[in-house]
């Protein structure tokens, strides 16, 4: 595992996102690893190989300088503007604990006294950590990726990220304090068709902790997360390989669609962007900075 400390460009980049004006990427790399990982093709900003990814994280050391420059230059203290942390990485992963970079941009926003939206989006519970924060905050919500209800999927797709019972747990303390929350079911796993009961009680889940909200997003299939999935997935029964590749179909899509619309309305959700997400295959880089 390689950690190194850089120094950035930029941080507070445009973002062509549909619920995010920019965002903040903290780090470059992310040590979770998951295999379906769009972000993956970050590696070859850095010189890395995608099988690369989850194996180097590198720590922008000055990012809190240069979002206090970029903040202070918003008009109106950012009023109807929203910042998403993070769109590449995850502003919460293990090296957080150490290096607190996320925190520190946080702290830059509540002193400027920022109004604009802060969105989180993290699959870690070390959130919990920043929730003095987030209560300084005008405008915020915080939102967990949540794939699965068994830790053991989880484990196998999202290779060092909090186990999904850490993340529902995560839910319902943040709902608690009073914060807003959502959910973030992406991507869809192939399986989902085949036991549309296991998205329904992944949805049951998710609303026992309180959280309401929730994007959904197809599997972005890629030829370059394909061809991870191909060399990470020996050993895989050959059946759930399979079902990645009809994921592309749009039939497929059509299906897992209607399962989807049967589970939000049978659990009262609110699902964001009134559908789930789908990528046509591309590469986006329009949310980078290094």
């Amino acid at each position: 595992m390689e950690i190194k400390e850089v120094v950035a460009k930029s941080i507070l980049t445009p973002s062509k996102l549909p619920d995010a004006d920019f965002v903040v990427n903290p780090y470059t790399g992310c040590r979770f690893g998951c295999i379906y990982c769009y972000a993956s093709f970050m590696c070859r900003y850095v010189g890395k190989d995608i099988n690369d990814w989850g194996e180097f994280v590198y720590v922008k050391t000055n990012a809190a300088e240069l979002l206090k420059t970029a903040v202070l230059k918003l008009k109106n203290k950012g009023i109807g503007k929203r910042i998403l942390f993070s769109s590449v990485t995850d502003p919460y992963q293990g090296v957080e604990a150490k290096y607190q970079i996320t925190r520190k941009c946080l702290e830059v926003l509540v002193d400027a006294d920022y109004q604009g939206l802060v969105s989180i989006l993290t699959k870690s519970d070390l959130v919990l950590r920043d929730i003095d924060l987030f209560q300084k905050l005008k405008n915020i919500e915080i939102g967990l990726t949540i794939t699965s209800f068994e830790d053991g999927i989880s484990r196998y797709f999202e290779k060092y990220a909090p186990n999904v019972t850490q993340r529902f747990e995560a839910l319902r303390k943040l709902n608690s304090e009073g914060l807003k929350t959502y959910a973030f079911v992406g991507p869809l796993l192939p399986h989902f068709v085949a036991y549309p009961e296991k998205l329904d009680e992944l949805f049951k889940k998710i609303k026992e902790t309180g959280t309401n909200d929730i994007y959904v997003e197809h599997i972005n299939l890629s030829t370059y997360i394909l061809n991870r999935l191909k060399k990470e997935a020996v050993g895989l029964d050959k059946a759930v390989l399979e079902k990645f590749y009809s994921s592309k179909n749009k039939d497929y899509r059509d299906q897992l669609d209607l399962i989807i619309k049967d589970c939000v309305k049978k659990h009262q959700l609110n699902i964001r962007l009134e559908s789930a997400i789908y990528h046509k295959e591309s590469l986006n880089s329009a949310n980078i900075t290094l």
